[in-house]
């Protein structure tokens, strides 16, 4: 709360995360809305992101060892070993969106259960059937990437990356929106004083 709190007393951060909120707001949407028109365009965008992750990964392991031990052999592999996925991901994106949903897959089980296992410590609060619910949509998503694996994953992964964005954009310019009424409040208060 901290952070929070000298976020209101300070107005020139205000308006400048106002600002920034709205701009990076409307991103996020117009990005969202592209993974939900065209979820492929989406997944592949997401595929070699992630291959460009492991090369860039591979490159700067592959600097380290060079500098700190070149006759590293484990060092060595495991640069090749980021290189060489980097590469086959760019080369084949298809396998590598078929990866990353089932990855996917396996974080909405593990979401699910966590909930689950939250929800059973939380009995009793006001909010528990919302942990409920959480745990019972991850499942229900995790199934539907596991029954459409791997084919299905090239729809499913642009799919929920860009309803993601979609809600983080509606999220930031919800933020950005209540920053600026606290900042007319604040405004209109200074005035009547």
């Amino acid at each position: 709360m901290v952070g929070y709190n000298n976020l209101l007393q300070d107005k020139e951060l205000l308006k400048k995360f106002e600002k920034h909120s709205k701009i990076a707001g409307v991103i996020f949407l117009l990005l969202g809305l592209v993974g939900i028109f065209y979820p492929v365009i989406m997944s592949l965008t997401a595929a070699y992101f992630v291959a460009f992750l492991f090369i860039f990964s591979g490159l700067t392991f592959g600097y380290h060892t060079w500098q700190t031990d070149k006759k590293d052999w484990l060092g060595w592999l495991k640069a090749f070993i980021y290189l060489l996925t980097g590469i086959l991901v760019t080369i084949f994106p298809v396998p590598g969106v078929a990866a990353l949903g089932i990855i996917l897959a396996i974080y909405f089980f593990m979401d699910g259960f966590a909930s689950f296992a939250l929800s059973s410590q939380m009995k009793g609060q006001k909010y528990n059937w919302l942990i409920i619910l959480n745990g019972i949509l991850s499942i229900i998503l995790g199934v539907i990437f596991l029954v459409y694996w791997p084919f299905g994953s090239l729809v499913l992964v642009g799919l929920f990356v860009g309803i993601s964005m979609f809600f983080d954009g509606i999220v930031l310019l919800s933020m950005s929106s209540v920053v600026k009424k606290l900042e007319d409040e604040d405004s209109s208060n200074d005035s009547n004083a």
